[in-house]
């Protein structure tokens, strides 16, 4: 019973009733205005619907002339034509082409500040064409689109799971002197997170700068509302990433899926990790729970800051000098290749979908193989081909998905993505020893992709997400291992075949997964 109340009471459920209020409000407005308020020209009567139909007309031009990708532009298409006003209040609540109003000075100022920052000599574009060579362009778009430098003298080490990672973030943490920096997803308190706390408030004390940015809706239902207060009155400089309110927003749509920590701007850590337990298999709800991260020490780092600071500053609403927070000494790492740790976002704050660029450039690139772990399967077209056409070509193209889903439909439709994949010889594996979370790529031993960004609308669309770029590391071995250890431990789907049902109940979903 106590349960029960929990969830009815919770802010989440309270959130969701307002916001079906505000819809059905919305929904009723039509008939309120036609009887009691109608809009007569002339002596003629308009009704409301007409007006409608002729704003979703303007809509559907706007729509088909944008930039959006073409599944996008077909979603909204139909739910103009179909249903005027549910598509009108949807389409501003799910789209926004601009900044929100509040934070569009702070971004300005953040997107000048990276500029200035991460200004290249002609020197390092020369030496990064003539060492990366055929690879020089993924770099070169990732400099263009996000101003993200790519960097030598970095040592990276790879995590193959949870319990590594966070021995490893514990341990760096301990050894900070100057500043901490961490942004993530989901906080819930639990084992993993006092660990982590505990370390936090002991640097507090020591005159350690501690900063920590978590997203309101993705930790909705794992922390209390007053939460980041509470840490703030602990000394942790905490801000929640756009405050949830249960008011229909555009914004609520763009969330801060990334996972990151910074510590002295020496060592940086990128994970598809959250902090909670099940992440580092304290509890497990879905079986062994899979998932990868990255260390990295030196240059580097400074991309990961880059990324920090300007969201941070804007959920603040302050302005500072990013360099103030750079290493004050420059350590020489004896290591090899190029690390480039880059950031994604809506396209407001980015003006390319830089992740699924990304990924298309690296499967487009392949020539012996590109191996792929993600927990969702849901792509676009573009995608979908670029991954059938490279093992049209023969390239051994292998995709690990969950066996364990952690949500049932969004399972289906990943399983929906197989046919068309192994019938143009995609290879796809379901990791059988519970639920994979990791979100990783390899390509042809030369290049690699570790980070936060899933195969599926939201990561590619809508959320900032972030990955480390890898190129001839020494890490790119271990994650190899790692991939062949994981095909010996999963299941080869090619003889799966979706129940019809399902098949077809996914048919239909897929025509609305761009707003998934």
């Amino acid at each position: 019973m106590k349960k029960f109340f929990k969830i009815i009471f919770s802010r989440m459920t309270l959130v969701i009733v307002a916001i079906l209020l505000q819809l059905s409000i919305s929904l009723v407005l039509p008939y309120v205005i036609n009887h009691y308020y109608p809009l007569v020209i002339n002596n003629i009567f308009i009704p409301l619907e007409i007006v409608l139909g002729v704003f979703a007309f303007v809509l559907v031009v706007r729509v088909i002339n944008s930039d959006m990708t073409i599944e996008g532009q077909l979603v909204w298409v139909i739910l103009f034509l179909s249903f005027p006003l549910f598509g009108i209040m949807i389409y501003f609540l799910f789209v926004r082409r601009h900044e929100p109003p509040k934070h569009k000075k702070y971004f300005k100022v953040a997107k000048q500040k990276i500029i200035e920052c991460t200004k290249r000599t002609e020197q390092e574009v020369k030496d990064l064409k003539s060492e990366t060579g055929e690879y020089f362009g993924q770099f070169e778009y990732i400099y263009k689109t996000t101003g993200m430098k790519t960097y030598k003298n970095t040592e990276v080490k790879y995590l193959h799971n949870g319990d590594i990672f966070l021995a490893e973030l514990l341990n760096s943490l301990e050894k900070a002197t100057r500043y901490i920096f961490m942004e993530y997803f989901i906080i819930e308190r639990g084992e993993m997170w006092n660990k982590i706390l505990n370390v936090l408030k002991k640097k507090v004390k020591q005159g350690v700068e501690v900063r920590l940015m978590y997203d309101d809706l993705g930790s909705i239902n794992k922390l209390p509302n007053n939460y980041a207060k509470k840490l703030n009155q602990m000394g942790i400089k905490c801000v929640k990433f756009n405050s949830f309110l249960p008011i229909i927003s555009a914004v609520h749509n763009n969330r801060d899926h990334r996972k990151i920590t910074i510590v002295d701007g020496k060592v940086g850590f990128v994970s598809g990790l959250n902090i909670a337990d099940e992440y580092v298999n304290i509890v497990q709800k879905y079986g062994y729970w899979k998932d990868t991260a990255v260390r990295i020490k030196g240059d580097a780092v400074k991309n990961l800051l880059y990324m920090f600071l300007p969201l941070y500053n804007v959920q603040a609403q302050i302005e500072e000098d990013y360099n103030k927070y750079l290493p004050n000494e420059v350590v020489t790492i004896n290591a090899n290749g190029y690390v480039c740790p880059y950031g994604d976002g809506p396209k407001y704050f980015i003006k390319d979908y830089v992740s699924l660029n990304v990924y298309l450039n690296m499967i487009n690139q392949a020539k012996n193989y590109i191996w792929i772990t993600t927990p969702y399967l849901i792509i676009d077209n573009k995608l979908l081909n670029a991954l059938c056409t490279a093992a049209k070509r023969g390239v051994d193209v292998r995709i690990i998905t969950p066996h364990t889903p952690d949500k049932k439909f969004i399972f289906w439709l990943t399983r929906s993505t197989y046919k068309p994949l192994k019938e143009a010889g995609v290879k796809i594996y379901e990791y059988e020893k519970g639920f994979i979370h990791a979100k990783q790529v390899i390509c042809d031993d030369k290049i690699g992709i570790v980070g936060t960004i899933n195969f599926d609308y939201r990561s590619l669309l809508h959320h900032y997400e972030c990955g480390v770029l890898m190129y001839n590391v020494p890490a790119l071995k271990a994650i190899k291992k790692d991939f062949e250890h994981m095909f010996t431990i999963s299941i080869d789907m090619k003889d799966y075949k979706q129940n019809p049902c399902a098949r077809l109940l996914c048919a239909i979903a897929k025509i609305f997964t761009p707003m998934l």
